[in-house]
């Protein structure tokens, strides 16, 4: 770190709006420049002004992002980290350790059985600011849970006598081998689940052979989540685009994805603006009761969570064009994530990108969205040519918590299914890797069973004729545009 050339006393002085600085593991900077420019505004930094901001700094960012983000000006100097105030913490939710009682220790993970039994105990001993954004869908969470009931409505047709002594789950994601048609979808602030975050689901990823898609606000790092592989440079990882407001940011971000070595581009288009989360909204606006008439805060200042910190940059101006831009930056397969009709389906497919993604955000952006599985029938029904296409794959996530729901999916013409949240619930309490790699471990069971229950032993022979989607189908809109 070096000698220590600032003191406690003269970073403690510049503690407000006219002259903040913080430390961050013992490098003192400057951002007085940056509070109207930081995505979760000013207040964040404030609370932190003239103190050690390294818990909070730590909790959500990479590393390496202070330094990639402020000027070599803003560097102050070293100073003791042991000598520096903490801040202040205005409501004990957001530090606890445990939702439970301390002595709740997680169980052993041999007692874990299947996917619901990791978000049962990540729920007990998860902080309830991370639980909150998490779990969290928009409004009333009826998008949320329709995800999940949509795959209740579709029944299974099994065919018997057929030897299904070895079953293969074996497919190609965009033409990387994965051992299953599970893939882990991107995932914000994974941090809160493993200090480690995205890196322990590249180095579980690696070992289990799944692709992994990574969010452009990662906790960690493009660079160390691409370190922490362990299936070689072989090891499929797609990074998840977030076009920035800022054109020439999302062209520095894209090109440092492209040269970490990722494998495609994965343009998320179904959040132009952040859904009404209120499970956050409400845990925020709870912690902020007493700041509202401090230095920091201001009375009546409208309330943001999570969600909308992290979100506040993004793009809503996005349109079809912007599919030919991002061809002009790389030539990596480009995969549009934010399918919810058919229409959109069938302007992707004209617009001839490599894969689609049916999903609604987690039923995290505007509730009462239809399901995933819902979209993935009307293509079907509409236009099935998009499902036979070899040149564009159909990906879906949202709801997905049995291996039926994987087999159904497939079924129906997915390449494979995508999942977030478990994968989150899997690696915290304390699991780690192995939490991830037995959630994994359930998943493949599920899947593999079913297979051989519905009477097929490879991917491929999944098809619509072993399920019976009558009850689905009766939620399909009896208008869609013409195509």
């Amino acid at each position: 770190m070096g000698q220590f050339n600032v003191s406690a006393a003269e970073v403690s002085r510049h503690n407000n709006k006219d002259s903040c600085w913080i430390a961050v593991r013992g490098k003192v900077y400057d951002v007085t420049g940056f509070l109207d420019e930081h995505p979760g505004g000013a207040r964040v930094i404030l609370k932190c002004a003239g103190r050690d901001a390294t818990n909070d700094y730590d909790a959500i960012h990479p590393a390496e992002l202070i330094e990639e983000t402020l000027s070599p000006s803003a560097f102050k100097g070293n100073v003791d980290p042991s000598t520096l105030e903490q801040p202040k913490t205005a409501n004990a939710a957001t530090n606890a350790s445990k939702k439970g009682d301390a002595s709740d220790a997680a169980p052993p993970l041999s007692t874990l059985i299947n996917v619901r039994d990791f978000e049962k105990v990540a729920e007990r001993h998860l902080p309830a600011n991370a639980w909150a954004y998490y779990a969290a869908g928009a409004d009333d969470e009826y998008s949320k849970a329709d995800a999940e009931l949509a795959y209740r409505k579709v029944l299974f047709r099994p065919r018997i006598l057929r030897d299904v002594s070895t079953v293969d789950t074996r497919t190609k994601i965009l033409g990387h081998d994965v051992s299953l048609p599970v893939y882990i979808s991107a995932v914000g602030i994974a941090k809160f689940a493993h200090p480690q975050g995205e890196c322990t689901l590249a180095a579980a990823a690696g070992r289990e052979g799944l692709a992994q898609l990574v969010a452009t606000r990662s906790s960690m790092s493009i660079d160390s989540i691409m370190k922490a592989r362990t299936g070689g440079d072989q090891q499929p990882i797609f990074f998840q685009l977030y076009m920035h407001k800022d054109a020439k940011i999302s062209e520095a971000t894209i090109l440092k994805a492209v040269k970490a070595g990722v494998k495609g581009i994965w343009l998320t288009v179904d959040s132009p603006v952040t859904g009404k989360r209120e499970r956050d909204e409400r845990l925020k606006a709870q912690v902020d009761v007493g700041e509202q008439n401090d230095k920091i805060g201001g009375k009546g200042q409208p309330v943001q969570g999570i969600a909308k910190t992290l979100a506040s940059t993004v793009a809503p101006y996005l349109d079809w064009n912007t599919i030919a831009y991002l061809r002009k930056l790389s030539s990596l397969p480009l995969v549009i994530k934010g399918i919810q009709s058919v229409e959109d389906a069938v302007l992707a497919y004209k617009h001839k990108v490599d894969g689609i993604v049916i999903t609604n955000h987690g039923g995290r952006s505007q509730d009462t969205a239809q399901p995933p599985l819902l979209t993935l029938l009307e293509i079907n029904k509409y236009a099935p040519y998009i499902i036979k296409e070899k040149n564009m794959q159909v990906f879906i996530d949202g709801g997905i918590r049995r291996g039926t729901d994987v087999v159904k999916a497939l079924a129906l013409g997915a390449t494979a299914v995508g999942m977030g949240r478990p994968f989150l619930y899997s690696m915290s309490s304390g699991y780690g890797e192995a939490g991830t790699r037995r959630m994994v471990e359930i998943l493949r069971e599920e899947i593999e069973q079913n297979m051989a229950l519905v009477g097929v032993t490879k991917i491929s022979e999944l098809n619509r004729e072993l399920l019976n989607t009558s009850r689905l189908e009766r939620d399909l809109t009896s208008f869609v545009a013409k195509l």
